[in-house]
């Protein structure tokens, strides 16, 4: 499994980024999804996840609200829309699969076997 992110970018304190993440490889809408993201210094945290489907969905505290995941299992694409962006979200965002068969996830990082490179996303104040 491969995943590739991109959306992401600079963007002034209040604005949206779109983020999507293409997976190759078979079996795309058997794979729980997350994003997760890494501040310069800081560990790396849980953002978003969603299940197989897409009927379900968990956010951190601190983007519930702003920030929403979604799942185009025909295009094997997970997306995370940001809204309302703040100085505190900028980081690299990853995106991560769990191959594992498990319908959901959760928001341990460990919980995920495939990652993607990242991608940067800059909040200027």
């Amino acid at each position: 499994v491969q995943l590739v992110e991109s959306g992401g970018g600079l963007v002034q304190n209040g604005g949206s980024l779109r983020l999507s993440c293409a997976a190759s490889g078979p079996s795309f809408d058997s794979y729980a999804m997350g994003w997760l993201r890494q501040a310069p210094g800081k560990e790396r945290e849980f953002v978003a996840a969603i299940s197989w489907s897409g009927d379900y969905t968990e956010y951190a505290d601190s983007v519930k609200g702003r920030f929403t995941i979604s799942r185009d299992n025909s295009k094997n694409t997970v997306y995370l829309q940001m809204n309302s962006l703040k100085p505190e979200d900028t980081g690299v965002y990853y995106c991560a699969a769990d191959s594992s068969g498990t319908a959901y996830s959760g928001s341990s990082p460990k919980a995920y076997d495939y990652w993607g490179t990242g991608t940067q996303v800059t909040v200027s104040s």
